[in-house]
């Protein structure tokens, strides 16, 4: 059963502006990759292979400074919309005369189940409309003791927006994202152990109400179920850039709006043999609680 946390996105709106939205990275996505990728210098473990979930969208700068961190191990840059994988392959792909040196990438659809010791997921949950199914996807990606780094939108971003909406009768902005505690919480039920979630706010301003607006379409559009069903007029479009620019507008002339970002970080355990009658294990998962037991042991 999907997840009724987020509860406002509309999985057909979702599922529609995953296909038609730009295939580059975003400013404000590249910016938090190379937020998150600092965030590396807390983490010891060392991955052999790590998967890049949909860079295309996510932030494709960060490949690089990945690689840099990780210089010997393998990359799967895994694209799940499909189209994007070409995308991919024509900005990250390297020549044939090129693959003898440097990094090595690989592309892919999907993850073969344990395959990784990381999977990065750059500004990619807070629109999955089944965000439990996409952790678990994760989950089974992710060897024993590999770990996942991910970010999203958190509930404050663009309140600004949503107070201007709701202040004007206009229904909702967009989506409400969720809070960390939340994922925290999705995290530990869908498996993981030892989640550790921060945020932070970032403001970002703009000059104009056009530059905010054509900014804005660039991140997602309104997917929220109870958004206004018909289109709007040139006349609403014009009353929408005076009130951005009335009340959105600071000290320094500037408009601005907030966005807050979440960080999580969380380990796949060693899968744990539950006591009943009779229990079935993987051959995956007996060679895991093996291999935990001579850890133990030593």
């Amino acid at each position: 059963m999907p997840s009724e946390r987020p509860p406002t996105l509309d999985p057909i709106a979702t599922e529609r502006w995953s296909r038609i939205a730009p295939a580059r990275s975003p400013w404000l996505h590249e910016e938090v990759a190379r937020r998150m990728a600092e965030r590396l210098e807390w983490i010891r473990l060392a991955p052999q292979a790590w998967a890049h979930w949909d860079p295309v969208r996510g932030g494709m700068d960060a490949q690089a400074l990945l690689e840099r961190r990780y210089p010997q191990a393998r990359s799967l840059l895994v694209e799940t919309m499909p189209g994007r994988l070409d995308a991919a392959r024509a900005a990250l792909g390297r020549a044939w005369w090129q693959r003898f040196g440097g990094p090595r990438r690989e592309f892919s659809a999907s993850v073969p189940d344990g395959a990784v010791q990381m999977l990065w997921a750059n500004m990619a949950l807070h629109l999955a409309p089944d965000p439990q199914a996409l952790m678990a996807r994760w989950h089974r990606a992710l060897a024993t003791d590999g770990f996942l780094m991910f970010s999203c939108f958190g509930p404050d971003t663009l309140r600004e927006l949503h107070a201007l909406y709701a202040a004007l009768g206009w229904g909702p902005a967009g989506p409400l994202f969720t809070d960390m505690h939340d994922w925290g919480d999705m995290l530990v039920a869908g498996g993981f152990a030892e989640p550790v979630m921060d945020m932070e706010r970032i403001t970002l301003t703009w000059e104009s109400p056009a530059r905010l607006l054509a900014e804005l379409r660039e991140l997602g559009a309104n997917v929220h179920p109870g958004r206004f069903a018909a289109l709007r007029g040139r006349r609403w479009r014009a009353r929408l850039d005076e009130e951005l620019a009335g009340r959105l507008r600071g000290s320094d002339g500037r408009l601005a709006l907030t966005f807050e970002i979440v960080y999580g970080h969380a380990l796949r355990p060693a899968p744990r043999a539950r006591v009943a009658g009779e229990t079935a294990l993987t051959v995956d998962d007996m060679r895991s609680l093996l291999q935990a037991g001579r850890r133990a042991g030593k």
